[in-house]
């Protein structure tokens, strides 16, 4: 039985739209917004005490999709397993979620759905320089990394040209996002992981993302009220 008592989705709703009203906007290499304290600690601690191993890996080859079987996605069956997931994902699924998210960062949130994934990079992984499928209306990156090296643990950033710009702050419980483009370069360059980085990536896609079964609510489309 989970240990943990979790806050219902109005309440992780509302914490997490606190703090995307208090993000702060970024413009250069490109539009981003972080933010701190996205969700309330309780809900931090089941993600990263879910019983999920991280893949064992020589080299991923610099990218998330070689084998998408075996990523963590949370699913409607993981959601009936984890109760941590079920209410993270019926949270930013509620309209008032989506809609702020919508409006602060300036994508239609209607109609799409949402889509979270739980990674676990260990030593070797690593992301080549990439701009997201346009099919992703919004990239949301929350860093759930522990550990005495965790600090250079953030997300790399480029130019339109890839050529590396900075890196993002891998606080606990601090997150980034932005607007998938052309110029949204970005990665994960190859270094030494001590540990296990812990992240979500949430998005909310289009209604023709292909891969339905990466979905929270796959026939369940947003809806902003």
């Amino acid at each position: 039985m989970d240990p943990l008592v979790y806050p219902e989705p109005a309440r992780i709703a509302r914490h997490f739209r606190r703090a995307l009203l208090d993000s702060q906007r970024h413009e250069d290499p490109y539009l981003h917004w972080n933010l701190q304290d996205v969700l309330p600690e309780s809900v931090c601690l089941g993600i990263i005490s879910l019983p999920i191993l991280p893949l064992l890996i020589d080299d991923c080859g610099g990218v998330r999709d070689r084998d998408n079987s075996k990523r963590s996605f949370f699913t409607p069956d993981m959601q009936a397993r984890f109760p941590v997931a079920a209410r993270l994902a019926e949270a930013l699924q509620r309209p008032e979620v989506a809609r702020l998210a919508g409006d602060v960062c300036g994508f239609q949130a209607e109609g799409s759905h949402l889509r979270i994934e739980y990674i676990q990079d260990i030593d070797g992984a690593w992301l080549e320089p990439h701009h997201d499928v346009p099919e992703k209306l919004c990239s949301m990156v929350i860093y759930l990394c522990t550990g005495p090296d965790t600090a250079d643990w953030g997300t790399d950033i480029y130019d339109a040209r890839k050529r590396w710009v900075g890196r993002s702050s891998a606080a606990f419980n601090s997150a980034a996002i932005f607007i998938p483009g052309e110029n949204t370069w970005h990665g994960f360059e190859k270094r030494r992981i001590t540990g296990i980085r812990r992240l979500l990536e949430i998005n909310y896609v289009h209604p023709s993302w292909r891969d339905k079964d990466q979905l929270c609510f796959p026939g369940q489309p947003v809806s902003i009220g």
